[in-house]
């Protein structure tokens, strides 16, 4: 029965996604005139920046591969680069399947964990504490970008609105975060309710703290990493720009660019449409319009084909997730319930851990 609600919720927040997202891609695109000087952009955009966008996305992927590779060794696996980054882009793929963006952790927790037997926590919690290192580097991008340029991003209504909701997102992760580690701390979690919604993420997080908390070098580490990353995933945006400069169109600065992109990530990976698209478009129109004077049809190409460039890295992982242990594939019910059972067990022995650590007291 839970599980039939469950899918009942996902098939409405798909529909409303999907609807969001037709309808800002209609006031978008509607204007011919636009649509005209978009084509005409991307017909004399130079190729050669095209194809160092899609090189960035994939420096980007072998960085965060590498963050992740860092994180399971501190645990003792050891998957050869080669998996690590096979992994990754299987992930990269699934992301653009399945909408919601969490299908391509599940698939990689999932292979992750016939990778490596016997070592299911550790597997599992490695695509946590990824994600949540990938968070904190945002933040602390975010904070620096952001306050450094805070009178000049903040200097238009809209702009202004955006920046303050992103500030509000952000807080609100980071203290959901510190909370969870609060609690799990002083070993608090195993006292809330055993049906409280997001008791067993709570737990996962706690347990998480406990396994690579303690090591600084290696988490100081993926943090840079995570900071390199973002600022890839920026430049592989900023590429289409530069691609026109033959055409003399007017285009920001990248330390203006950058400035931006921690806005338009945040509001956009909120599920209010489908991977972001057309959230992305309209974010790009309003910040580089109203602070760079970037014409509309500039912005949307840079976001359309900055969007593009990052999916083209989701059909090589297609390409190799079908030669990737075929005999090993299954259907994304079944990766869901297993690696669900697994996230449920992990929690559980945070809890049981905190619960005998309690009792000993």
């Amino acid at each position: 029965m839970a599980s039939n609600v469950s899918r009942v919720k996902k098939t409405i927040l798909t529909l409303f996604q999907a609807s969001v997202t037709l309808v800002i891609l209609f006031f978008v695109f509607r204007d011919p005139t636009k649509r005209a000087a978009m084509v005409h952009d991307i017909r004399n955009a130079d190729p050669m920046w095209l194809v160092a966008g899609f090189v960035a996305y994939g420096l980007v992927e072998l960085v965060c591969a590498l963050r992740w590779y860092l994180l399971l060794r501190v645990q003792g696996i050891n998957l050869s680069p080669i998996r690590m980054g096979m992994l990754m882009l299987i992930g990269v793929f699934f992301n653009y399947l399945i909408p919601g963006g969490a299908g391509g952790d599940v698939v990689k927790i999932f292979y992750l964990l016939k990778e490596t037997p016997g070592k299911s926590s550790a597997a599992v919690l490695s695509v946590l504490v990824d994600r949540l290192i990938g968070l904190m580097g945002l933040v602390v991008m975010s904070a620096v970008l952001i306050m450094t340029r805070w009178s000049w991003i903040t200097s238009t209504p809209q702009t202004s609105k955006a920046v303050w909701a992103t500030l509000i997102i952000l807080g609100s992760a980071v203290s959901g975060v510190m909370f969870t580690i609060i609690v799990g701390k002083y070993n608090l979690i195993h006292k809330l309710p055993a049906k409280m919604p997001g008791r067993d993420r709570l737990a996962e997080i706690a347990l998480a703290y406990n396994l690579f908390g303690r090591q600084w070098g290696s988490t100081l580490a993926a943090l840079f990493l995570s900071l390199v990353a973002h600022v890839g995933y920026f430049a592989v945006f900023y590429c289409p720009a530069l691609s026109f400069h033959a055409s003399k169109v007017t285009i920001p600065s990248f330390v203006e660019f950058c400035a931006i992109m921690p806005v338009v990530n945040t509001i956009a990976s909120m599920p209010i449409s489908i991977g972001g698209v057309g959230v992305r478009e309209g974010l790009f129109q309003v910040f580089l319009g109203q602070l760079c004077g970037v014409s509309d049809h500039v912005a949307v190409v840079m976001s359309s084909v900055g969007y593009l460039l990052t999916m083209a890295w989701g059909l090589v992982g297609a390409v190799i997730y079908a030669f990737y242990r075929p005999s090993e594939h299954a259907a994304m019910s079944e990766m869901n319930r297993e690696v669900a059972g697994m996230e449920h067990q992990v929690a559980e022995e945070e809890i049981a851990l905190e619960t005998a650590d309690s009792e000993e007291k």
